[in-house]
């Protein structure tokens, strides 16, 4: 059932105009290269465990902990923290605006996917967030929010069918990302007239690889997250350094976290080549 889209237009306009400035699309240009950096650091250390040459499992927040400690880490690592929050910018104004062109018209499909936005607008900051913290060493990425969350949440009344939708839906995602991985219909956010045959056949190839990584890793967070909301312990729950652990755990353990090591070095190139070639203003 198609809806009207609930937000007016004396809140859209203002949004619409402020993207059209050259900064904003610099700053959310900034944010996908920033995003595409981080999970590439994820990527490299992950790789190097599997493959037995130092590394280690470790989440975005471990990234950004990595970061800082390289030379004029600080510097660096304010750049990143400057385009995760371009980034979370930009995925609010996704949130706000019609990222699809379908006009007044609303449906589920619409709906859920503006919901991403904003809970995506919403971690990218809070990543921001600890990356200050990180810089001004009031903090270590070596926490995992996800448990922390799931543990609240479970002390709350109805906490577990809370934690169990929520898990549900970690899956749902995951589950998108291998459907959108298997089309590749991503390609027509880029700006293909800038681009090569070649560069085009490549940037498919490696966010396809890129996206059913993320997609794998986000079915085994929401499957912990289902587990600790079962058995009412929050310590089962894992994030992105838990899952790509549990991957080293399992038969052929190494090879597999390599693939999917590799496959989210990929995703982070994907996001570095979104930086360059897609569309940001004609939202």
């Amino acid at each position: 059932m198609a809806l009207r889209d609930p937000l007016p237009t004396n809140i859209k306009q203002p949004v619409r105009q402020a993207v059209s400035h050259l900064w904003v699309e610099r700053l959310a240009r900034l944010g996908y290269a920033a995003k595409g950096l981080v999970y590439i650091i994820v990527g490299l250390l992950a790789a190097q465990a599997a493959f037995g040459s130092g590394g280690k499992t470790t989440d975005t927040s471990g990234a950004l902990e990595t970061i800082v400690t390289q030379p004029f880490g600080k510097f660096l690592l304010g750049i990143v923290t400057l385009g995760l929050i371009g980034y979370a910018l930009w995925r609010f104004v996704q949130t706000i605006l019609d990222p699809e062109h379908s006009g007044q018209q609303m449906n589920t499909k619409r709906i859920a996917k503006r919901l991403g936005y904003a809970f995506s607008a919403i971690a990218y900051f809070s990543l921001a967030v600890t990356s200050i913290k990180i810089i001004i060493g009031s903090s270590s990425g070596d926490s995992d929010s996800v448990e922390d969350w799931t543990i609240y949440f479970l002390h709350q009344p109805f906490g577990r069918w809370l934690v169990m939708l929520v898990g549900l839906i970690v899956i749902g995602v995951g589950i998108s990302y291998l459907y959108q991985a298997y089309q590749g219909k991503f390609r027509r956010h880029f700006k293909l007239a800038q681009m090569s045959r070649t560069e085009q056949i490549w940037a498919v190839r490696v966010g396809r690889f890129g996206i059913t990584a993320r997609g794998i890793v986000f079915g085994i967070i929401g499957i912990f997250i289902m587990l600790a909301a079962i058995q009412l312990d929050g310590t089962q729950a894992r994030g992105l350094g838990g899952a790509l652990a549990s991957l080293a755990q399992q038969p052929f353990g190494p090879w597999i976290l390599g693939v999917v090591a590799l496959g989210l070095i990929a995703y982070g190139m994907y996001s570095v080549i979104e930086a360059r070639y897609r569309h940001i203003t004609n939202l």
